[in-house]
Parts: structure tokens; sequence; C-alpha cells
């Protein structure tokens, strides 16, 4: 049998990750070559893969690194089958140098095909799967190029990325807030302008079909039954809607018998409650139009244009499961 020295076994465990015993059985195997010896680990990690390529891989790390003129990002999650593994120094370790090879990628094909000592990342991957000894994947690939380009990870299980138009007084303090909104709050597009006509129609069918089926329970119980909104969006808020909300305000004035000399110092307030009451479609999935997490009394566009002539033109969002 042929023998390996410590040193060989410690140079192939720096090099692959494996295990003491398995890189000194690795070694034994391939009669002390080195190359022949990675490859036996590889082997290995293939045989692990096909029993394993069922398993969920619903654990992990989502990462993001952004490049140091910050003008790209990516965000990825390197998916395995247990919370133990995803917690793990080394995994982490991993997650972030795949994440700094993603930087380098134009996609997660290319990504896949990249080079990482020698192997690409695909054969890291299975490599790594006979190590752990779980199911690896890339679960998420996304990338943001801008002219200012901010990240945000919450606990490696989001990490959310925002691409701004420009650079201004304390971007990277703007660039933070507005990814920490994506990730805390999950938009899926910038505005209410993105909305499809159709998707918005058939999403308030349904909201209210929801609601009216809510307050038939909550009838029969006697309890107070919930507003049933005509409308979720500010997409269909057009200015007839919005003149006769305005018109029914002060007919309600009237009817409280609200002098009219003070009706302009109320109908703002009304009218801001009738958009606020008709636009929660916007509120849950409109990055601009969401209600800013570290200050509810302003939405996220406010936010923003606080900072003068700048737009957040991108953001990107990954998370486990």
């Amino acid at each position: 049998m042929t023998k390996v020295t410590a040193a060989e076994v410690n140079k192939l465990r720096k090099a692959t990750g494996a295990g003491m015993m398995d890189c000194k059985k690795a070694l034994v195997e391939a009669a002390g070559d080195f190359e022949k010896a990675i490859d036996v680990l590889r082997k290995k990690g293939q045989k692990v893969a096909a029993k394993r390529a069922d398993r969920e891989s619903s654990e992990g790390a989502a990462v993001a690194k952004v490049n140091s003129d910050n003008t790209l990002g990516v965000a990825i999650v390197l998916g395995c089958e247990t919370d133990f593994v995803g917690k793990n120094e080394n995994f982490l370790s991993l997650a972030n140098q795949f994440a700094e090879i993603a930087l380098h990628s134009e996609s997660k094909e290319a990504f896949l095909k990249a080079d990482f000592g020698g192997m690409s990342v695909a054969e890291k991957l299975i490599e790594q799967t006979g190590v752990i000894g779980e199911k690896l994947d890339i679960k998420s690939f996304e990338k943001v190029k801008a002219p200012y380009v901010g990240a945000y990870v919450h606990i490696n299980k989001i990490a959310a990325l925002v691409g701004l138009s420009s650079v201004v007084e304390n971007v990277s303090t703007l660039a933070k807030d507005v990814a920490m909104q994506v990730a805390s709050m999950g938009a899926t597009t910038l505005s209410y302008k993105d909305f499809d006509s159709a998707y918005v129609a058939s999403e308030t069918e349904a909201r209210i079909a929801v609601i009216e089926k809510d307050n038939i329970e909550l009838g029969r119980l006697g309890k107070p039954l919930k507003n049933v909104p005509k409308y979720i969006s500010m997409a269909q808020l057009t200015p007839d809607v919005l003149k006769q909300a305005e018109s029914d305000a002060k007919e309600q004035l009237k009817a409280e018998g609200k002098p009219e000399q003070i009706w302009d110092k109320i109908l703002p307030g009304k009218m801001e409650r009738y958009i606020s009451d008709n636009t929660t479609l916007d509120k849950e999935q409109c990055l601009l139009d969401q209600d800013f997490i570290k200050d509810d009394k302003s939405t996220v566009a406010k936010y923003v244009a606080s900072y003068g002539s700048i737009e957040v033109s991108a953001f990107k969002r990954v998370t486990l499961g």
C-alpha cells in the first residue's frame, strides 16, 4: 500500500476542503499522485450527487458582492439541505468565493463554467457535495449594473442589490437603505406604472372576493366588516376617479355640517387616505410606492427624492426557499 505523508494529506485537504481521512484514502488510491487524488474525490462527489439529486436544497446562504467602484453587483444563493451546513463557516466561505467569481461572470451559465482552482464551478459543486455529503447547487443568480450599486444581506437568508442612476452625497447610505427595503418588503417591480392592466384587473377581482368571503364570517360573528375597496392600484385611479372621490368627500363634509371655508384644510387628508386605501397592491409590490421602513410617513420614492437628482434604476432580491 502506498504510504502518504501528513504534509501531502494536508495539501490535498487545503485544495479540496475534504476531510483528512477522505484525503488520505484518495491519495492512497491514487498511489500518491496529487492530481489523480483530486479526481478520486471528484468522482466520489459525483456518486454522492447522483444519490442526492432528488433531495431538496432548501437551506443555504444568500450572499452579495459589489465591485470596487460600486458599478456592478451580484447576488447568489448557494443551496444545501440542512440549516446546520448552511451556517457552517467553511460553507459560508465557499459561498463568498463563488460570489466573487459570479461577479465577473456574465450569466449563470458562464458562472458555472468559470474556473475555480483548476476545475469549473459546476465541478466544484459536485466535489463539495461529496465532501459535505449534502446536495449543493446555485439556486439563484442575479446581477445589477448601474452608475452606483449597493447591497444588503440579512443574516445570509436574503440578499438584495439596488442600482442608482447617479452618485450623490451620502449615496452609500441611500443605497443601503433602499436595499434593506428590498430585502425586508419583497417588492416585485419598481412602480405601479409597470403593471399590466389585465393583471391589475384580475388581482382586484381576487382580492375583493377574499374580503367579501371574510365579511360573511365577520357578519356571522357580529364583528365589524372590512372595507371592500373598488380599486387596489394607482394605475386605476384616473383623474375622473379622483375627481369623483373628491366630490364624494365634499358631500360627506357637507352632510357632517362642516363649514365650507375649512374644507380645503380637511380635503387633502381625506384624499390621501382614499389613495392609501385604494393602492394596497402598489404598497405590497411596488418598491417606490411602498411605505419606507425607516419612516412610515414617507414612501420610498419620497425618501429617494430627498437626496436630489437621483433615481432607482434597478433592484434584485434573492432568498432561501
